[in-house]
């Protein structure tokens, strides 16, 4: 069709940039026109995305990635490699569409951080040309805890249980992604101070307590968040609650059942559910599940693309979505 936007992929190697990668090539307004990983190189893009087309993974550095002038680059590299990509960028082409994936600009002014279902307008999602894609444990744990921010007791961090299938550790080996140490296995992990802790923490503008872990499946993440209230609330109460914050959100399903980890597996959304109230009526237990790749990662990622370039939102990923309960 025409009318579509270019865009190039930097890090097609890791798990998450695959997921874009698949789904920017089923996308019916964008249009891959490279792709880029020093370990893939001279590979065929059709081995990682059937529908990509003929291109082959090149290994780009900065300088000459940012002279394509693509309508849309997606950073798919690790913490800490994005900067010399961006500043060849902000040279050649000012005025295309970055999105990154890793950390590094989750916290930076003059980026957007974008988590839509609850920042789209404070973000100005629809308007920016520069999106720091959130983290998967940090969009769940939000999710989760947002609805019921403004009722939080002071000084009643909510306490957030973490679990994640091994792909978010990426794919260079170690402990965390070895198939034998996990089988069988839960590890727990960075206990104190992780970094999706504190971009919980900075963009939600209340202190948490996070403990992540990694389970044996390839995907799927799940939080179990522990809430304090300044007042008694009903399980009614807050179940309403949360269904008129997401009424309006089609990959954001609120449902009165604890949702289970394998619910999470291959869906481009996010489930809630739980809402187990403390006998006091002060505190409640709320699930949220989502893939890590996913809603997590990559379709996250293409719903950014999508308000910055004026679509619709879940354009391309409408076959994906649930609804709401």
């Amino acid at each position: 069709m025409t009318g579509q936007l270019s865009l190039g992929l930097i890090g097609v190697r890791g798990f998450v940039g695959r997921e874009v990668l698949r789904l920017v090539a089923g996308h019916p307004t964008l249009k891959l026109v490279f792709a880029s990983s020093r370990d893939l190189a001279g590979q065929p893009v059709s081995t990682l995305a059937s529908k990509a087309g003929d291109l082959t993974i090149e290994a780009l550095t900065p300088q000459p990635a940012a002279k394509r002038k693509a309508d849309i680059i997606v950073l798919g590299l690790p913490n800490g490699l994005a900067a010399p990509f961006v500043a060849a960028l902000e040279e050649h082409c000012p005025n295309s569409l970055i999105i990154d994936l890793s950390a590094d600009y989750r916290f930076t002014n003059g980026w957007a951080y974008g988590l839509p279902e609850l920042y789209a307008d404070k973000q100005a999602l629809a308007s920016t040309r520069r999106i720091a894609n959130p983290g998967c444990y940090a969009t769940m744990a939000q999710l989760a805890i947002f609805p019921a921010l403004e009722k939080i007791g002071l000084g009643q961090p909510p306490s957030i249980f973490a679990v994640s299938g091994y792909s978010g550790a990426g794919t260079t080996p170690g402990p965390m992604n070895d198939l034998d140490n996990l089988a069988d296995n839960l590890i727990p992990y960075q206990l104190t101070g992780h970094l999706h802790e504190q971009e919980i923490a900075y963009h939600l503008g209340h202190e948490v307590r996070f403990t992540p872990h990694v389970h044996p499946a390839f995907s799927g993440l799940l939080v179990s968040v522990h809430l304090r209230f300044k007042t008694q609330i009903s399980r009614d109460q807050l179940i309403d609650l949360y269904r008129e914050i997401y009424r309006s959100h089609d990959l954001i399903q609120v449902q009165d059942a604890p949702p289970t980890l394998k619910d999470s597996i291959g869906q481009p959304g996010a489930i809630l559910g739980g809402f187990e109230m403390t006998q006091d009526g002060y505190g409640a237990v709320i699930v949220s599940v989502g893939d890590n790749l996913l809603k997590g990662a990559a379709v996250q990622a293409v719903q950014n693309i999508n308000i910055a370039s004026g679509f619709a939102p879940l354009l391309g990923l409408l076959g994906l979505a649930g609804s709401n309960s």
